[in-house]
């Protein structure tokens, strides 16, 4: 889909989706203190193979936050552009990580979720506590005329994601971006209030949380699906960097 568009100006709309999850980030400048990671630097820009494409991926810790990504892409050439929130916290809450895909390719595609730290399956209390709050508002969206679920090919990211995920795209309209921008602030002041009011987690407990933490993160990154389109933009060894930056390593 991405490679059929030509020369499409989508400027507009991407500069509204990146205005977003810079909204987003303010909430979370007042709410933490984070530090950019020297290790990505030279990652804040970068081109493809042809200079049409271009990006910038940034990545922060803190005391509470393990790993920050805030990152765009764009494609001049095709109108194809990706901006991504996604805060992994810290092992001394079991409080969900939380992470926004905002997509153009040329129709709109979003993403949402808390991503679960536990067994959904056994574990009723944390299913209770954060996703029932969030599955009304991803019944509505299913009921809604103007989007269409999304289901990804990876069987691997399926599995990951919530069972009150927000994935969807649409035609992109004045509307829809509206609507967009409600919700997500709706899950990010939900999730702070999450955080401001989570347990700690016992000190024996930490490690093994936080090694399931890094394995999800890693392999969502070296499973994603738009690995292939990736290395047809920038090449192997700089969509390499970009993978090993998106997950820590």
């Amino acid at each position: 889909m991405v490679e059929q568009q030509t020369n499409l100006d989508n400027i507009p709309v991407f500069e509204q989706l990146w205005g977003i999850t810079n909204e987003l980030r303010e909430k979370l400048d007042t709410r933490f203190q984070l530090h950019p990671n020297d290790a990505t630097r030279e990652l804040q820009s970068y081109s493809s193979l042809t200079g049409e494409a271009h990006g910038s991926l940034n990545i922060f810790s803190g005391s509470e936050i393990d790993y920050l990504i805030h990152s765009w892409l764009r494609d001049s050439k095709t109108g194809f552009s990706n901006t991504r929130l996604t805060i992994w916290l810290g092992s001394q809450t079991r409080v969900p990580h939380l992470a926004y895909e905002f997509v153009t390719v040329p129709h709109l595609f979003f993403y949402i979720d808390y991503i679960p730290r536990s067994d959904l399956s056994i574990d009723l209390e944390y299913l209770d506590r954060y996703y029932e709050p969030v599955n009304k508002r991803y019944l509505e969206l299913q009921a809604n005329p103007s989007l269409e679920e999304f289901t990804s090919r990876s069987l691997y990211i399926r599995q990951v994601q919530s069972p009150a995920s927000l994935c969807f795209t649409s035609q992109v309209k004045d509307e829809t971006i509206t609507l967009l921008r409600t919700i997500a602030h709706e899950m990010m002041d939900r999730w702070l209030n999450w955080v401001d009011r989570a347990e700690p987690v016992a000190a024996e407990e930490q490690p093994a949380l936080a090694a399931r933490d890094l394995f999800i993160r890693r392999t969502i990154v070296e499973r994603d699906p738009d690995i292939e389109l990736a290395v047809r933009l920038f090449g192997a060894e700089m969509t390499d960097k970009l993978i090993r930056a998106l997950w820590g390593g």
